[in-house]
């Protein structure tokens, strides 16, 4: 079963258990699946783009969750983290900082870079290898202290 499958099973079974707060995530998925399928003139989106969508919506979970801590807002913190933890359900597990690592090295080894100026190139080997297996930002942080250890 698909990705976008899988979000409308869930939301159907949710609806059935009157799960009021996992309905209303889900259908906010399912209408960004949705909505991204028709801009990009599919019928249907494909795994990696629903992933894409999905990683999206986790990205403005946290960023919510981050203005409702700020704000004091527990209510509001609570219910981001319910669904943070909903959506990430639908991602694959996430790598482990030993392999991310590795896979790191062999790739500022294989592009050959030389300092901080390769960065670019580096980050475009890692999330291929790491196949939204690693949060961007996590890979960003570990390619720059790679690359500015082997500067030093």
């Amino acid at each position: 079963m698909d990705l976008v499958d899988r979000v409308d099973a869930d939301l159907k079974a949710a609806m059935l258990a009157s799960a009021a707060d996992k309905v209303s995530a889900l259908r906010m998925l399912k209408a960004d699946l949705i909505k991204t399928a028709i801009d990009t003139r599919q019928e249907k989106l494909k795994d990696p783009q629903a992933m894409e969508v999905v990683r999206r919506q986790i990205k403005q979970r946290k960023e919510s969750l981050e203005a409702f801590q700020a704000g004091k807002r527990q209510d509001l913190v609570d219910k981001e983290s319910k669904e943070l933890t909903l959506l990430e359900a639908y991602l694959p597990p996430q790598m482990t900082e030993e392999a991310l690592r590795a896979i790191v090295e062999e790739s500022v080894a294989a592009s050959g870079a030389a300092g901080p100026k390769d960065m670019g190139k580096v980050m475009r080997m890692v999330m291929e290898r790491a196949a939204g297996q690693a949060d961007g930002k996590w890979v960003s942080q570990m390619v720059n202290q790679a690359l500015s250890k082997g500067a030093a």
